[in-house]
This record gives C-alpha cells, structure tokens and sequence, in this order.
C-alpha cells in the first residue's frame, strides 16, 4: 500500500481521499515548518502532500530515499525545488484549476477597490469621517482593461471583464488570433498594451522572461492616468519604480496581493494613499482550499496506484484511461531502450524515435520519457520516466521523434535508434494482442522475440557450427537455455540469436563463448519484467 505525507494544513475530506482510495496517509499539518524532523521520517514516504509552509529542497529530497510524488495543493511551487526534484526522479504535481475562479475574481475585486478607493474610504468613515468629496472615483465601465497573459486564471478575468462592458486588450505569446476573436478580446504587443489600457493586470508565472515585465522602462510608457493590479506572482513589476510613478502622479493607482519578497513587511507601495495591498489573499476563499485540497488528494491517489499523471510540473500528463491503454507500449518503449542502453558503451549524441501506426496517436511524450529512462538506466540505475529527460539534456543528447502512419503488417510499431559517435545502433518492437510486448527487428534483421528478465544477444557470421558451439559451451557449464530466437539478414551475413536463460550469465561462461571465436558479439542482458 502506497504511504503519503501530508506535512501542511490540508482539509479533513482531501485525507479521507487518499484512505478512501487505498492510500495509507499520516496527517501531520505542522510537521512542515519543521525541517530537520521532516527530513528524519520523509524516507518512510511514496508521497508528500503540501501547502506552501513545507519546503521541498534538495537537502530535503536526498533523505526521500522512497519519495515518488510532491502534491501541491495549489498553484505555486516556489518552495519546490523542481530540478533537484526532476534529478531524483520524483514526480511534482499542482492544482492549477482548483483556485482559478477565486484569483480571478480577486483580481476584479481589486479593480474596483482601486478605481473607487474602497479602503482609504472605509477607513475614513470608520474613524467617524465623512468625506463624500474627498473620495472621487472611476467607472470600471467603457474603460480599456489591459491583460497581461490570457491562460486559465487570465482567460476567467476577461470574460468578466467584458461583462462590465470594458474593452480588452491581451498580450500572451502564446494567444493565437483565432482564439483572441473567440474570447473577444483584441490581441496586441506588449507596448500597444501598455500605451492604450486604463487598467492593466498580470496573470503570468514568474520566469526570467517576466522577471520585471512592467520595468522602469515600461511604466514610462504607460498611458498617463492608469491603474495597475498584480494579483499573479510578485516580481513581475518594478515596485520601487511604481512607487514613483503613483506619488508624481503618472499612475492614478495599484492594487497588489503579491510582492517580491514575501511576506511583505515593507514594500515601497506601502502607505501610498492610492494602493490597495492585500496579503497574498488571492486563493484563499473556503471553496478554493477546498478544491485544491481535493484535487491533489485525487491526483496523488491516481498517480501511486494507476499510473495517472495529471498536472505534473516535471513530467508528461498520462490520464488514467491513457494508462490503461498506454501500459503495455510504456513498457515496450522502456526494453527498447534498455536493449540499446545495455548494447551501447560509447557517449549517446542522439536518441531518434519512430513511432508507426496505432502507437504514433498516444501520448509519445510520456512514451518518449520511457524510453530515455530505458537506456540511461544502463549507467544509472536509479534514472526513471522524470530524471532521464533532464538527464539526456544535460549531456546533450539529441531527441527527435517521428509519426507516422500504418507502414507494415503490424498495427503500430515502436523504432529506437541511438547514434554514437562511432557508429548506429536500431532496434523495433511492437505490442501484440496478449499485451506482451516484442522485439520484431534488430540491426535490420526481422525477428520474432518476447523480452525474458534474463537474455543473452549473441552476433555471428551465418556460417554452420555456430548454434552447436553457442549450445554445447553453454551446455558444459550448466547454462540452462529455456528458449531461443535466431534471426539473419541472408545467407553468409551478419546473423544474431537471442537467448532466454533461468537466471544471468556468469562473466565465466561469457568468456568461454568469446574464446569459440565464432562470436562477432556476446552481451548479457537484463529487463525489468
């Protein structure tokens, strides 16, 4: 039974998930704040559910001696340390829907609050003020509302935006012109935004592209009187030179629930009569840390006992009917690799893979992940479908990846082939209708081969004498052969078998077929089964 950490304040309902699910789970919501004991007991753990108090570091992660998820309740993830993470091989997953509708609708709430003065009001009238004139506002109606990033959270402050009857200019990279006209909004650069919106807010991550998006710079572009509301990701925004522009008055207001540094105990925005700040308040309403709770109690459950991975920061998503279906080729992606990986001894250059028929309309990055798992794992054993593609890009191996349509008898084929500096080396393998999976081509040389846990993969001239040599010197030395696969590219070439034995070859037994001299090639070969 799989076991799961939750090391933060989590809902009551999301724990029963995981127990209703068959997940053993610890509930422990203080145990975050305390490194050094979570670092003592995290070893114990196949998962590790969290808010935003536990910190998941590399130092934490080298004790996970058993971690294979982080659960996120929520979208943030600066207190992950995602590549130490992808390294380790542990999965990490957020929610990104579950507390859409709450940001978003805080984001407006501080549009408002910020063209109508709503605090500085409230507490004037509070103190037993009444200063009705002092307070003068601007409609929210017929105004131009800038969005910088038009993704979930964006996309829902749009579409109210528009009910207020405001016009909307997006700037998203990403946002297609068809999609732009299908949300109703006019898609335009950043400059264009900048220059022509009374309100402008961010819904981007924060990412070395948007570090200081709105920079000292950009606000002098600015159109003379607008409003700014950041309820994204502290950062995005130059605060030191907002603060500037607010008090010689080339911007009318802020509102902000996010800051660069966290928790905001000074920031320049502070005690400036025209800013709103709150603290970081943006998902937190009763119905979105519940949805986000639930959410990753689900997705966590789904991941340790189907497969499933939904949301995951560092690894392709694999729905749970995608695992279902996608399992057996998963797995023969992962022997095709491994096969090459056990063969090749020289430095990988480039890892190209053919996907044919039925298997070229699945999810070929998850497919992808299984089969650079499979052949870095002959030189780290540890390496799994989330480290080995930050493996190969950090040694520079090339990946390259082909669909294409039913081009043989089988319905869909998988084919690898590793490039060294020396030399090729291809193999091709398919998944028959009993769900097993086989190797049906190597070196060009069609064969029929089920995968065995403990095979030996021999090279020859075809030439008589070679299988009573490879049988007879195996023989002598109490190598039981349970089965065995020949294959030739035509007579007097290049021929090679494949054979099943009980248990691995003794490095004796490996010399003793070197010394025959009919072997162009001998090599041991092991699988996960």
């Amino acid at each position: 039974m799989p076991k799961v950490l939750v090391s933060d304040k989590l809902s009551e309902t999301a724990v029963q998930i995981f127990r209703d699910r068959g997940v053993e789970v610890d509930y422990m919501p203080d145990l975050g704040k305390d490194k050094d004991k979570l670092a003592e007991v995290i070893g114990h753990y196949d998962g590790l559910a969290i808010r935003s108090a536990t910190k998941v570091t590399e130092k934490l992660l080298e004790k996970a001696e058993n971690l294979k998820v982080v659960g996120r309740a929520g979208i943030g993830v600066d207190n992950v340390d995602i590549p130490a993470a992808s390294r380790k091989g542990v999965i990490v997953m957020n929610t990104p829907f579950g507390n859409s509708i709450t940001t978003a609708e805080h984001a407006v709430a501080m549009m408002f609050a910020v063209a109508r003065q709503l605090p500085e009001a409230s507490a004037s009238t509070h103190a037993g003020k009444w200063e009705k004139t002092r307070f003068m506002g601007v409609e929210l109606f017929n105004k131009t509302l800038g969005v910088i990033g038009a993704g979930n959270i964006g996309s829902i402050v749009i579409d109210r935006a528009l009910g207020l009857h405001m016009r909307v200019l997006a700037y998203d990279p990403f946002l297609s012109e068809d999609r732009a006209r299908e949300m109703g909004v006019t898609k335009v650069e950043l400059d264009d935004l900048l220059a022509k919106s009374d309100f402008i807010t961010f819904h981007v991550p924060l990412t070395d592209r948007t570090r200081n998006i709105l920079s000292r710079e950009a606000i002098g572009k600015l159109k003379k009187g607008a409003r700014i509301i950041n309820c994204a990701r502290g950062g995005l925004v130059d605060e030191e030179a907002l603060a500037e522009a607010l008090k010689d008055g080339r911007v009318a207001g802020a509102a902000f629930d996010v800051f660069a540094v966290e928790p905001a105990t000074d920031s320049p925005l502070f005690n400036l009569p025209n800013v709103v700040v709150t603290p970081h308040l943006g998902a937190s309403t009763t119905e979105a840390q519940e949805n986000v709770a639930l959410q990753v109690a689900e997705q966590m459950s789904d991941y340790l006992l189907t497969g499933a991975v939904q949301n995951a920061l560092n690894m392709p998503s694999v729905t749970a009917e995608e695992a279902a279906v996608m399992g057996p080729w998963i797995k023969l992606a992962g022997h095709l690799g491994a096969f090459v990986g056990q063969m090749t001894e020289e430095p990988i250059k480039a890892i190209n893979i053919l996907y044919d028929g039925v298997v070229s309309e699945m999810n070929l990055n998850a497919l992808n992940a299984a089969v650079i798992a499979g052949v870095m794992k002959a030189t780290n054993p540890d390496v799994n479908m989330v480290s080995a593609p930050v493996m190969a890009k950090e040694r520079g191996v090339q990946i390259a990846t082909t669909r294409q349509d039913k081009a043989g008898v089988f319905e869909g084929y998988v084919k690898l082939t590793v490039v060294t500096a020396k030399r090729e080396r291809s193999i091709a393998g398919t998944v028959f209708s009993d769900g097993k999976p086989r190797f049906i081509q190597i070196r060009g040389i069609n064969i029929d081969a089920e995968v065995g846990e403990h095979m030996l993969y021999t090279r020859n001239k075809d030439v008589p004498g070679v299988i009573g040599a490879l049988g007879g010197t195996l023989g002598d030395l109490g190598v039981n052969i349970a089965n065995f696969t020949l294959g030739r590219s035509s007579t007097g070439e290049d021929a090679i078998a494949i054979l099943y034995l009980d248990e691995a070859i003794s490095e004796e037994a490996l010399a003793a077929l070197q010394k025959t001299g009919k072997f162009l090639q001998v090599r041991p070969l092991h699988f996960e089964i």
